[in-house]
C-alpha cells in the first residue's frame, strides 16, 4: 500500500465529495451545506464558517481516508468496486449515527429534544438527514461512493 499516497488522494476524494454535496445543494437537490455546519462548530460567522468548515471537513476526510487505505491493506487490495462498499458503510454510519447525534455536541444547532435556543441557528438534520430534504441521503450516498471509488481507484494505481 502506499501510505505516502494516501494523503494526497484523501485530499483529492474529499474535495471531491464535498464538491458534489455542493453541487447538489446548488441544484436544490439537498439543503444540507456541510461546509456551514462543521465551520458553525467553531464561528457564528456564516462566511468564516463556510470557510473554516471546508478545512474541518479536508481534515476528517483525510482521516477516513487512512481507514480506507487501512482497509485496502489488510484486505491486500484497492479497487474501485471495493472503495465503493467502504463509501456506502461510511455513509450508513454517518447518516444514521453521526448526523443524528450532532445536536447534542453542535453549539448553533437546535435539538429535537430541547428545542430551539437563542444560539440555534441551525436545524437539526434528523434520521438520514432528511431534515435537509427528500433527496438528501441519496446526495449523501452518491458523494460518499464517489468518494470510495475515487480513492479505490488512486491507490489501486499506485
Amino acid at each position: 500500500m502506499d501510505w505516502a499516497g494516501w494523503a494526497l488522494f484523501g485530499l483529492i476524494a474529499t474535495t471531491t465529495l464535498t464538491a458534489v454535496m455542493i453541487a447538489a445543494q446548488l441544484a436544490g437537490l439537498t439543503r444540507l451545506d456541510l461546509p456551514l455546519v462543521l465551520g458553525t462548530l467553531v464561528t457564528e460567522d456564516p462566511d468564516r464558517a463556510r470557510a473554516a468548515g471546508f478545512f474541518i471537513h479536508l481534515a476528517v476526510g483525510q482521516g477516513f481516508a487512512l481507514g480506507y487505505a487501512a482497509t485496502f491493506a489488510l484486505l491486500h487490495r484497492a479497487t474501485w468496486w471495493l472503495g465503493a462498499l467502504l463509501g456506502t458503510l461510511h455513509v450508513a454510519v454517518a447518516l444514521t449515527v453521526l448526523l443524528p447525534l450532532l445536536p447534542g455536541i453542535h453549539p448553533r444547532m437546535a435539538s429535537h429534544r430541547a428545542g430551539p435556543s437563542s444560539t440555534a441557528a441551525l436545524e437539526p438534520p434528523g434520521l438520514f438527514a432528511l431534515n435537509y430534504g427528500l433527496q438528501t441521503p441519496a446526495v449523501a450516498i452518491i458523494a460518499h461512493i464517489v468518494y470510495g471509488t475515487v480513492l479505490g481507484l488512486l491507490l489501486q494505481a499506485r
